[in-house]
């Protein structure tokens, strides 16, 4: 059985002239985030591993994450494969992942992470929002061989206050 949690980063600024892979996070983001986190420590499972895209809204939203779950930051696999908006891209990458983690958090973009939760997951999502979870569970052993799968929780911040 592979668990793999799906959280889009958290609300990023626009405000400040970089490229789109260095936005910072919003104060409501970082908020957000700590918000999710918290609530999430009562359902986290046990040997797990984080991966997370490189931008550094991701980045930020993973460490967010990390130091809230004692999870040691340093062990976070940054991946510039992670940097995409794009569902089929985001599969490829997951089913890449090597089978001796059974339990992935993985940290993301939309629109990949709405579209790949409502082509596995069996619940329609319409939107996973900024700080969203979405945590999705396969009957299989091989990350290569994921196909539909049950929506095992989800947790977005709009929920939480």
């Amino acid at each position: 059985m592979k668990n793999l949690i799906l959280i889009r980063h958290a609300k990023s600024s626009w405000n400040t002239p970089v490229q789109d892979f260095d936005r910072l996070l919003e104060q409501r983001g970082r908020e957000d985030a700590y918000l999710v986190a918290n609530y999430f420590v009562k359902f986290l499972p046990s040997n797990f591993v984080i991966h997370s895209s490189s931008a550094r809204r991701a980045r930020e939203t993973a460490v967010i994450f990390a130091t809230t779950v004692l999870y040691p930051v340093e062990s976070i696999v940054l991946r510039d494969n992670l940097y995409t908006f794009d569902a089929n891209q985001l599969e490829r990458v997951i089913k890449s992942i090597s089978n001796d983690f059974d339990k992935v958090i993985l940290f993301g973009h939309n629109d990949a992470i709405t579209n790949f939760v409502d082509k596995f997951g069996d619940i329609f999502i319409d939107n996973v929002p900024t700080a969203g979870l979405v945590w999705l569970e396969f009957e299989t052993d091989s990350w290569a061989g994921i196909a539909k799968c049950k929506t095992i929780k989800t947790i977005f911040p709009r929920n939480l206050k």
